[in-house]
């Protein structure tokens, strides 16, 4: 099964079933003798389909249960899922929390009652045992090293991500500001989105957030464009900003004038690594979040404290990828998927197509009419 594929299926069965296998997956749980252990997302993206399928491999490894939750609609589906998954007696949820600023009481219901990890983006404050994930902020300098090569002279910049809320988002944009700034390495600096930053070689005139509207964000993309005739390169924080960025860049006749920067590794920036319309990408290791989360919570469920560091904090190198290493790490990511498009050659133009902009789309539309035939019920 293709990436494109899992992720529809992913969304198609967020909504609807949500509950129905909260109650199969952790009643087998209590029938079998095994632990069942959740992985909760922030969202949904081909990211996260990585991820799951590291969590199921852990399952498998380690004969326990994993139940893989994905909301498509923020912050209340979150909160949704994780009160289910708790009602339904859940020995341990590793989460990525959207908003934990303003997410303290789910979090510490969640430690009052089963065991606490986060991952991908943390939540240092809450009762949280252990967090599995990279250092966000260097991974932000990482990429404002790849904006220094696309525009060795300098010039605007533009950022887009998701949400601020969540403390990955707001480390990662931080990072590419403080690079680009020649800052020193501080992860408590916080440049307010609304303001220019700039010094005498970069500017960066903003950040748009969507919210995980994939519509909006290339929306965002193209306002950009339309707003900023001097642009000269678009900075995408979360896996599916940087293709929507590159298309809107395609519609506007503006390729290879406008630089792309990526995060993470959707197929469509991968593609543009390889055609030269995508300078590179800081990609994470999802699979391992998905494997090392289960691993943890498994062990934490059977008494074996042991797994938590002293730091409390399992941290995975991020790595940069560029048109001299794109291939070699297509094949690994195609070995784990076992997704015959993800070769790491050249994708037709319908298939490019399809998989960002329609793709995209159609995610949004599936969730949203999903949601409502929900509320419907109710």
């Amino acid at each position: 099964m293709s990436c494109r594929e899992l992720i529809r299926n992913c969304i198609f069965f967020t909504t609807i079933l949500s509950i129905s296998i909260a109650i199969v997956g952790c009643n087998q749980g209590k029938e079998d003798g095994k632990k069942t252990v959740s992985f909760v997302t922030n969202g949904i993206a081909s990211f996260w389909v990585i991820a799951q399928k590291g969590a199921e491999k852990a399952g498998e490894d380690l004969d326990v249960n994993v139940e893989v939750r994905m909301p498509p609609q923020g912050v209340a589906d979150q909160k949704r899922m994780v009160q289910e998954l708790l009602a339904q007696g859940i020995d341990g949820i590793a989460i990525s929390p959207i908003d934990p600023d303003n997410q303290s009481e789910l979090l510490q219901e969640v430690a009052d009652n089963s065991i606490l990890i986060t991952q991908d983006s943390d939540a240092p404050n809450s009762p949280r045992l252990c967090y599995v994930g990279m250092d966000n902020y260097k991974a932000g300098r990482m990429c404002g090293e790849l904006v220094k090569e696309a525009l060795p002279e300098g010039g605007e910049v533009m950022l887009f991500v998701g949400r601020l809320g969540q403390a990955n988002a707001r480390h990662r944009r931080q990072g590419v500001i403080d690079e680009l700034m020649d800052r020193s390495y501080d992860n408590t600096r916080y440049d307010e989105p609304d303001k220019v930053v700039k010094n005498d070689k970069y500017t960066i005139l903003d950040t748009r957030l969507d919210d995980f509207d994939f519509p909006q964000a290339k929306a965002n993309a193209q306002d950009a464009i339309a707003k900023y005739p001097n642009l000269k390169c678009m900075v995408g924080l979360f896996a599916y900003n940087p293709p929507l960025c590159l298309e809107a860049i395609k519609d506007a006749g503006k390729l290879n004038q406008i630089k792309v920067v990526s995060f993470d590794e959707d197929e469509i920036s991968l593609q543009g690594i390889v055609d030269g319309t995508v300078v590179g990408t800081v990609v994470q290791n999802p699979y391992r979040y998905g494997y090392e989360s289960v691993r943890i919570l498994n062990a934490l469920a059977n008494g074996d404290q042991s797994v938590i560091p002293e730091s409390k904090a399992i941290l995975i190198p991020a790595r940069t990828i560029r048109k001299d290493n794109v291939k070699e790490f297509w094949a690994e990511l195609k070995s784990i998927l076992g997704d015959s498009n993800q070769t790491g050659e050249k994708l037709p133009e319908t298939t490019k197509t399809e998989s960002s902009t329609e793709k995209n789309t159609e995610k949004n539309n599936e969730s949203t009419e999903k949601q409502k035939e929900t509320k419907a019920d109710e």
